[in-house]
């Protein structure tokens, strides 16, 4: 790691809390999902639907910041962000709880809020540790690394408590996590916040050089988000369902696991380092076999590996992208890192979205039925698996995406 000025550690380690404080709020609703349908009746598209509003939101946010950013107090917004996650997850918890008969807009409506401040940390924390000065790209890999942290926390916390005290009491764990976040706004409003460029920097190489650069490095993180955020969302459903273990096993031996593997491969990359297209390459190509095991395997051992093995090779995608970008786009500020959240955003809000709908669809069909007596499955059961093998289609896309953004940057450089 860097070595930074005294004044900017705390900002540091508050831009590295943020992570973990905002997993605990976004990686519980995920394991609430069959919690939601079993309780209010919901069904697994507008379960779908909250990842959509979610990252839909999000994305709203991500691009105002990429064409308004000098309209904002950035250094205020990344402190005030935390406090509205908090607000947003506890309307979130509080309306299902009291007012069951409106569990479902409670739900909109706090995913909504929460949203808005996902957006807003994806826009302006990166950049704002990378404003600071000492550090480097490892500490963009490190930074990433402390989400996948905080779930795995949340998922040991969660598995724990739901054992003990059961999942109709989820309430109580819910409020504990919207907490965490004002730690973290405590801790930004306690730092020396850096100076972050709130314009686009022109670069070198032409105009239009640069924006196509950057079109594609868009078009990079929406494929790798896609394929991660899928898995993220759907690999706790799809292990107690299509795969038929236990949620507290599949929980640990599956979205666990996952999540360690994700956070371990952004721990090395950190320590390590390596070349960032080649790894983002070999990746995106690893993900596809993942995808197509998890779907076509038809032993539920071989398939529960595979998803957990997606974790490490999807990890570096989102953040990697945003390496690769500072590579070989000169000159980045705060506007580009919002319009790669945007791009990030809009692939995990699409595939999630795709999936329960392809899940609720196939389920009900007479395929499915036929289908699934065939191979000894429920028809929930085929609707899971062909719902993941659909979304093997992202990083197949992804995979030839990065073989063209390999040649295209060694013959258009725009470095210096």
């Amino acid at each position: 790691m860097s070595n930074i000025p005294a004044e900017y550690k705390r900002t540091k380690f508050a831009c590295y809390f943020n992570y973990p404080s905002m997993a605990a709020v976004f990686s519980l609703p995920p394991m609430l999902f069959l919690t939601f349908r079993e309780m209010y009746g919901i069904s697994y598209t507008l379960l779908g639907t909250l990842v959509l509003v979610n990252f839909c939101t999000q994305l709203t946010v991500d691009l105002i910041f990429s064409f308004f950013t000098k309209y904002f107090n950035i250094q205020k917004t990344v402190c005030f962000t935390p406090l509205i996650c908090s607000a947003g997850f506890l309307i979130y918890c509080l309306v299902p709880a009291f007012f069951p008969q409106y569990a479902y807009v409670g739900l909109v409506i706090g995913t909504f809020i929460f949203s808005i401040a996902a957006g807003l940390s994806e826009a302006l924390i990166s950049p704002a540790l990378a404003a600071i000065p000492g550090t480097d790209e490892r500490d963009m890999s490190f930074l990433h690394s402390m989400y996948a942290w905080g779930v795995l926390a949340v998922i040991f916390i969660s598995t724990l408590y739901f054992t003990l005290f059961g999942r109709e009491n989820w309430l109580w764990l819910a409020l504990f996590m919207a907490f965490l976040p004002v730690i973290t706004s405590v801790l930004f409003f306690t730092s020396k916040m850096p100076e972050m460029d709130i314009t686009p920097a022109q670069g070198q190489g032409g105009s239009k050089k640069r924006n196509y650069a950057m079109a594609l490095c868009v078009a990079c993180i929406f494929m790798g988000s896609a394929a991660e955020n899928t898995m993220t969302n759907w690999i706790s459903s799809f292990v107690e369902s299509a795969l038929s273990i236990p949620k507290a096993a599949g929980d640990i031996l599956g979205m666990a696991a996952f999540i360690g593997l994700l956070g371990l491969a952004r721990v090395l990359h950190a320590k390590y380092g390596g070349k960032m297209i080649t790894i983002l390459q070999v990746s995106m190509a690893a993900a596809v076999v993942c995808y197509l095991i998890a779907a076509l395997s038809p032993s539920p051992v071989l398939a529960l590996i595979a998803c957990v093995i997606t974790g490490f090779f999807t990890s570096l995608l989102w953040p990697g992208t945003l390496i690769l970008m500072e590579e070989q786009i000169p000159g980045v500020g705060v506007a580009a890192y919002a319009l790669m959240a945007a791009g990030g955003d809009f692939g995990a809000s699409v595939a999630p979205q795709m999936m329960g709908i392809l899940v609720d669809t196939v389920s009900v069909s007479p395929w499915a039925a036929e289908i699934g007596a065939q191979l000894a499955l429920a028809p929930e059961q085929v609707g899971m698996k062909v719902g993941m093998l659909a979304a093997a289609a992202f990083p197949v896309i992804g995979t030839f995406l990065l073989i063209y953004m390999r040649r295209y940057f060694k013959k258009n450089p725009l470095k210096s």
